[in-house]
């Protein structure tokens, strides 16, 4: 289950992790010298992507390609906040339009299928940014995919008409209007201020584009994707929803206009537990099974697998938990500080990741990876164990020992750690969370919950103190900045606020030069880590095990994936 990145930001995922290992103590694990020098060197060695890349040509024509997810949605429009995750992004991506597409270096180009030239352009000292949509684009409907589907996304996304309920802003925002251009299939963008992740917008990294007479009308916006799919456009088209086994199954679509799709079927299972996915695997109902965090025992049975290959790369993806500055016990923001420094996050880190042939660094940044060129530590002192300075704000705030917790006025001082119940690897960290913080006098009530309901129910409504998952990356990562961390972002779940932080995210999503965007990115990132609105653990492993056979998919890093030429090669 997951929760992704978005182009400007980010989609959420519910980490579909089983625990490694159980305990793991209290103490401060620094990485030896020698383990942080195997660390980087593992880093250095992970490669960018691993896909099996083998031409069009060579790849089998037909065959039906099986896979996993771990989160059934009930919201597939991908631009509802609902819809924000990462599985529900990972199936869109097979039969709606994404018009850029991105390299395993984070290069983006048009996606010719739909879109055959793309500027950006300064004009009368704003930017403008216009895209020629393909003559032979179109909805599975037959209608033309034409400019009013992308100025739909803007006024559905921008943020402006309450009735739409956005996963991120961020871009949308800046746009001052979207026109037509010579045709109907000329779409003219002018920004009111410039917007350097541009690239990112009308893809997975935003959302898909989805058609503007489902999108417009608010009714629609909210009913017409739910627990169903009207209309798609992409070499693939719906066979079948399943709500009862929760499977959706794809077809390829005879009307596409682009290169023929070299599978006939894409089935998408939902299957809970890593360890039935896994089960899955091993017994050749699934052609791929991903990997988490936390679950050596799994990667060793996977790889065992008669005809597996191990696909890792290095990706935008990372797991966190985050902290709801606006809980009763948590709205202090000393108080948030005192919990921070008394979780231990190499302990956390190294329990998720023992034996997992990845490298066991924590993460020190909530909008760079360890491996980016403008990754830098940015967690001070905050991202330091410190117990005593933990009891030393909590005394302060007023919340004193009494027996083994604290209370205050009272009350006791009694955090609720949501962790989704299929998910082994968040009930290790919320029972490792409760040792650690129980010694500063606080205690850890872990609360259980679906895992269908865990973000809808629970993230999204803010019905949590702490609360672990991951976020999955894009190419461009500022934006997250925007979507996750702004004041009154729908993606804002702890709901954190401050003048000076979102001062210090505007700078940094309006500026156009990279290497300043990425300075001034880092220095949102400070005010981040200490207003205690999210707790870095680590860069999440992508490691997929495959069946060799299949070719051009696999763990993708920062590359989309080019569904057409996905197939087997025996």
């Amino acid at each position: 289950m997951k929760v992704r990145y978005r182009a400007a930001a980010g989609l959420a995922v519910l980490a579909m992790a089983v625990a490694a290992c159980g305990g793991g103590g209290t103490e401060s694990k620094k990485p030896s010298a020698e383990q942080s020098q195997q660390a980087q060197q593992q880093m250095a060695e992970t490669p960018a992507i691993s896909i099996n890349p083998v031409p069009y040509a060579q790849v089998k024509d037909g065959g039906t390609l099986t896979l996993a997810v771990g989160q059934w949605p009930s919201q597939w429009n991908g631009n509802h906040v609902d819809g924000n995750q990462a599985d529900t992004a990972d199936m869109l991506d097979v039969f709606m339009p994404q018009l850029m597409m991105a390299d395993a270096e984070a290069n983006f180009t048009p996606n010719k299928d739909y879109v055959t030239d793309v500027k950006n352009e300064t004009v009368d000292g704003k930017q403008v940014v216009t895209y020629t949509l393909n003559d032979k684009a179109v909805w599975s409907d037959g209608t033309p995919i034409t400019w009013k589907d992308l100025e739909a996304a803007w006024k559905i996304n921008n943020g402006k008409d309450k009735k739409y309920k956005p996963a991120s802003t961020d871009g949308w925002d800046k746009i001052e209007s979207v026109t037509k251009g010579a045709t109907d299939k000329v779409a003219v963008i002018t920004f009111a201020k410039p917007y350097l992740e541009w690239q990112g917008m009308f893809n997975r990294g935003t959302s898909h584009l989805f058609p503007a007479s489902h999108m417009l009308d608010p009714e629609k916006y909210e009913k017409d994707y739910l627990q169903k799919i009207p209309v798609t456009s992409g070499p693939f088209k719906v066979e079948k929803i399943d709500e009862g086994t929760k499977t959706l199954t794809l077809v390829r679509d005879d009307k596409w206009w682009g290169q023929k799709s070299k599978l006939d079927k894409v089935i998408f299972r939902t299957i809970e537990t890593p360890a039935a996915e896994v089960n899955a695997f091993a017994n050749g109902e699934l052609d791929e099974v991903a990997i988490q965090a936390g679950n050596p025992a799994d990667l060793k049975r996977a790889k065992e697998v008669p005809g597996a290959d191990v696909r890792k790369s290095l990706s935008p993806n990372w797991r966190h938990i985050t902290v709801n500055n606006q809980s009763e016990f948590l709205k202090d923001k000393n108080v948030r500080h005192a919990v921070a420094y008394g979780i231990n996050r190499e302990v956390i880190t190294q329990s998720d990741l023992k034996d997992m042939d990845w490298p066991i660094q924590t993460l020190g940044n909530h909008v760079f990876m360890n491996n980016h060129k403008a990754y830098v530590d940015n967690s001070g002192d905050l991202g330091k164990y410190n117990l005593e300075k933990a009891k030393q704000l909590l005394d302060a705030a007023g919340w004193k020992q009494e027996g083994d917790y604290r209370k205050k006025d009272g009350k006791e001082f009694d955090l609720t750690f949501v962790v989704p119940a299929g998910v082994p690897t968040a009930k290790t960290e919320g029972e490792l969370t409760q040792a650690m913080l129980k010694e500063a006098g606080i205690k850890v009530t872990i609360r259980p919950v679906p895992d269908d309901k865990f973000f809808t129910d629970y993230i999204i409504k803010g019905d949590f103190d702490l609360v672990p998952f991951s976020w999955i990356g894009t190419p461009l990562p500022i934006g997250s900045l925007k979507q996750i961390y702004y004041t009154g972002s729908e993606s804002n779940f702890p709901k954190g606020s401050d003048p000076a932080l979102d001062a210090a995210i505007d700078a940094a999503v309006g500026e156009t030069d990279p290497t300043k965007a990425a300075e001034k990115a880092n220095e949102a990132d400070k005010l981040i880590w200490d207003m205690v609105h999210t707790i870095p653990l680590y860069q999440r492993p992508e490691i997929k095990v495959v069946k060799k056979t299949v070719a051009n998919y696999g763990a993708r890093g920062y590359a989309y994936i080019d569904w057409t030429s996905v197939g087997f090669t025996g």
